[in-house]
């Protein structure tokens, strides 16, 4: 166990390096966190002015609150599935020996509108299935629905590269990435805890300031420092995204081509996904 959760804060350090070779790649992150914020917009003020106005139709008023909620899922996560797609196309074509440019990203995006839209359609349809659940479920039920949240997320880790890069619908890519997990599921999951473990430090070293400034300094210097913390958290939140689509993206390509990426130190990977006994952990799962 020590040694995975050590080759996976390596395989993290050397994704690093490839977004320092492609900084565009910071590009996508950027963008999704934008149009996220416009789509948030763009429901909670509608939200917020109907609530002054008094429905004589409560059961019509509930019915259109959650065909809301299910568009506001479906945006996000298609903003979501979009600009991960062209993340991932471009640390594909770094790890492959290529050189990416912005608009190598977009444009295989823009060429897998409708798997991503289907994707899309079924990543909203169970995010809003649980969040429903979970707010009839008691505090244990919360915990369970919580869990297989988790599980459908790691299982369907590498949906979208299949549906990307070997042109597979989103349900055959879900079988797939279930297949892939299989065999990567150590990394993949050392690798989200590591990444997340690493940038929650990171943040809670950023409140630091804005709590001395709250207990000692005054309005302004408060609301100037809190000002740079929203933006070291965006910043923050960037690079974390950026650091787990290169992630997944090697992970991807070395679990179905058994070749090293090139960004990637040889003895490093070979350690990291190399095939385990079958009376191993992974020969059980």
């Amino acid at each position: 166990m020590f040694e995975s959760v050590s080759r996976s804060f390596s395989l993290i350090k050397e994704s690093w390096r490839v977004i320092s070779l492609d900084r565009e790649i910071l590009l996508f992150p950027v963008l999704s966190g934008i149009a996220l914020l416009f789509i948030l917009l763009s429901f909670v003020l509608p939200v917020l002015y109907y609530s002054h106005v008094k429905s004589s139709t409560p059961v019509l008023e509930g019915g259109l609150l959650l065909v809301g909620l299910f568009l506001f899922y479906l945006l996000c996560y298609f903003v979501v599935i979009y600009f991960n797609t062209a993340l991932i196309t471009c640390a594909r074509i770094r790890l492959t020996g290529g050189n990416p440019v912005f608009l190598d990203g977009i444009r295989n995006a823009n060429a897998h509108l409708a798997p991503i839209f289907i994707w899309a359609m079924i990543s909203a349809t169970v995010g809003l299935v649980l969040h429903l659940i979970q707010e009839r479920a008691g505090f244990i039920g919360q915990i369970v629905v919580g869990l297989i949240g988790a599980a459908w997320g790691l299982v369907t880790y590498f949906v979208v590269p299949v549906m990307i890069f070997e042109e597979k619908g989103p349900l055959p890519a879900i079988k797939e990435s279930v297949s892939l997990f299989r065999k990567t599921w150590g990394e993949t999951l050392v690798g989200q805890v590591s990444i997340g473990i690493v940038f929650v430090i990171l943040g809670v070293v950023g409140l630091v300031p804005v709590a001395i400034a709250l207990m000692w300094g005054t309005s302004t210097v408060f609301f100037i420092v809190l000002a740079i913390f929203i933006i070291y958290i965006a910043i923050l939140m960037v690079i974390g995204s950026s650091l787990q689509g290169v992630f997944n993206t090697a992970l991807y390509l070395f679990a179905t081509t058994g070749k090293v990426p090139e960004a990637y130190s040889k003895e490093l990977v070979e350690q990291a996904f190399a095939p385990k006994p079958v009376g191993g952990m992974r020969g059980n799962i």
